[in-house]
């Protein structure tokens, strides 16, 4: 069976666990010492929600991102934050973890790390 694209995730995760996902990755960035201060405290949420729909977006699903938010320019929306190596790693980390306590299927998996890992290496710019 050949890998999935990261198009057609959307179809095998479902909003549901993409949901779980997000939000098994904010728990762990609450606590953190390397990423919670980038984040503003009263827009946690915010940032949770922003990120889920962004992911239902880029996984192939509904496209609500892209009517609230327009075009994703992440380096763009990110450059305020410090994005070093170190952020980088513990931001995978954590989303590696997350993968780990939803029970993403290895076939997933397969294509949401590399995707991931570009992403987050997408980010740095410090």
């Amino acid at each position: 069976m050949s890998p999935l694209s990261v198009e057609e995730l959307f179809d095998h995760l479902g909003e549901t666990q993409l949901e779980q996902l997000v939000a098994a990755f904010y728990r762990g960035v609450r606590t953190d010492e390397i990423l919670s201060p980038m984040y503003p405290a009263d827009d946690l949420d915010g940032a949770e929600y922003r990120l889920k729909e962004f992911l239902v977006y880029r996984l192939g699903g509904p496209q609500r991102y892209l009517a609230e938010r327009g075009n994703p320019a992440l380096r763009m929306r990110h450059a305020p934050f410090a994005i070093d190596q170190s952020a980088r790693d513990r931001w995978m980390e954590l989303m590696t973890a997350a993968l780990q306590e939803v029970e993403v299927s290895d076939e997933i998996r397969q294509t949401l790390e590399p995707f991931f890992d570009q992403m987050a290496t997408f980010l740095i710019n410090r």
